[in-house]
């Protein structure tokens, strides 16, 4: 009852974000903007985006070896699309690595919880990517005149320190901690590469470095389990983001729907394993 609780909550306000920024926007300028969208240029971004996941699951690869589940990656990739599927429609945008916990636990008799630790250190290892990237283009954007300006350079310098010594303090994940920190961060900057085919499939001109920060910002503030899968939390970066340094913010709208449509498409692929005995 009260998981039911919890995703009602979370369905509202993500509805509520979301048409509160629509109410604040130019509706009719979004709709010629999405309409004069370059396909090429997004298709372009999708394959960027699968790519981002395909190394994200050689990732994960190494966090299972760790508790000794030894998963080709062909299955692995095959388990991480099923759950990008599932967490199109589970609570928090993490229902689907709750049912990639469930089917190893089941196959390879781990232990539940350990599982979940190593699906958690996969997402904090993206996460202190997605913190990285997002400061370090912070200091050339348009925010950086801003007192948050030392906070960005703070977190450039400390975050990868500090996820090490949390690591090593819990003595978890650590024997292949190059690795997954490497790949952590290519993932991300392969994202990045998928925005930027976003930003270029536009219609208009847009300030290139502060819509990468604002994506960036907005993928921090999505990981917050408030809202399904970061719907109008996103949004709203883009809204008050662009406002801030007095762009127009339809076109960053714009931009956050082609990014959600495209990760839409990607996590359907996921329904071609659903009825295959993946492990």
């Amino acid at each position: 009852m009260a998981k039911k609780l919890k995703t009602i909550i979370k369905l509202l306000l993500s509805f509520t974000l979301l048409g509160f920024v629509l109410y604040k926007i130019d509706i009719t300028k979004l709709e010629s903007i999405l309409k004069e969208v370059n396909i090429f240029y997004l298709f372009i971004a999708f394959l960027f985006f699968n790519f981002s996941k395909i190394i994200s699951a050689i990732r994960l690869n190494y966090y299972f070896k760790e508790i000794n589940i030894d998963l080709d990656l062909k299955k692995n990739l095959m388990l991480y699309y099923l759950g990008m599927f599932y967490n199109l429609f589970l609570p928090g945008g993490i229902g689907g690595d709750g049912y990639k916990a469930y089917l190893l636990n089941k196959k390879y008799h781990i232990k539940f919880s350990l599982i979940v630790q190593a699906l958690l250190f996969d997402r904090i290892s993206g996460l202190v990517s997605l913190i990285f990237l997002a400061s370090f283009l912070f200091l050339f954007s348009s925010y950086s005149v801003t007192p948050f300006n030392y906070l960005a350079f703070l977190s450039l310098i400390s975050v990868y320190f500090v996820f090490y010594f949390i690591s090593k303090k819990l003595k978890k994940f650590m024997y292949y901690f190059k690795q997954t920190t490497f790949l952590g961060f290519l993932v991300q900057l392969i994202q990045l590469f998928s925005a930027l085919f976003i930003i270029y499939s536009l219609p208009d001109h847009v300030p290139i470095i502060d819509f990468l920060v604002l994506f960036l910002i907005s993928s921090v503030v999505s990981v917050l389990p408030i809202t399904i899968g970061g719907i109008g939390v996103r949004e709203l970066t883009f809204l008050y983001g662009l406002q801030f340094i007095g762009y127009s913010p339809d076109i960053g709208i714009a931009f956050s729907f082609m990014f959600f449509f495209i990760t839409l498409m990607s996590s359907l692929i996921g329904i071609l394993f659903i009825h295959k005995k993946i492990i």
